[in-house]
């Protein structure tokens, strides 16, 4: 996993669920070849809902994904763009699932929801 050597920052999000989420950012890694989501970034974040189990949750940005945005838009995504894109994802599961622990511990950026993501950002 590639990370910095600075402290973690812990940071909340309330998500629409009414959970309290609290979550940092691990670090960003090559999917596993054997991956279903391989060729991809898996962008990887610590998280709690209730400051006493903690969990992983990974956010994958498959190649293909990153491709068809960049030739759509006619530039590369910079590295914080693609880190930004994971960390919208994230809070979309915060917003839309019940129980992250179970149901959200594998999230998939797809090319759609790629161009959404970015796009509410105002990134063109």
């Amino acid at each position: 996993m590639s990370e910095d050597n600075a402290v973690r920052r812990m940071k909340t999000y309330a998500g629409t669920q009414g959970y309290v989420y609290q979550y940092y950012f691990v670090g960003q890694r090559d999917a596993l070849p054997d991956d279903p989501a391989a060729p991809a970034t898996e962008f990887v974040f610590d998280v709690t809902s209730d400051r006493k189990l903690t969990y992983a949750v990974s956010v994958f940005l498959p190649g293909e994904a990153i491709a068809a945005w960049e030739k759509s838009h006619g530039r590369s995504l910079s590295d914080t763009e693609k880190y930004a894109a994971a960390k919208l994802r994230l809070f979309r599961a915060f917003d839309e699932l019940e129980d992250v622990k179970t149901h959200g511990r594998r999230l998939l950026i797809d090319a759609a929801m790629l161009n959404e993501l970015l796009s509410s950002l105002g990134l063109e």
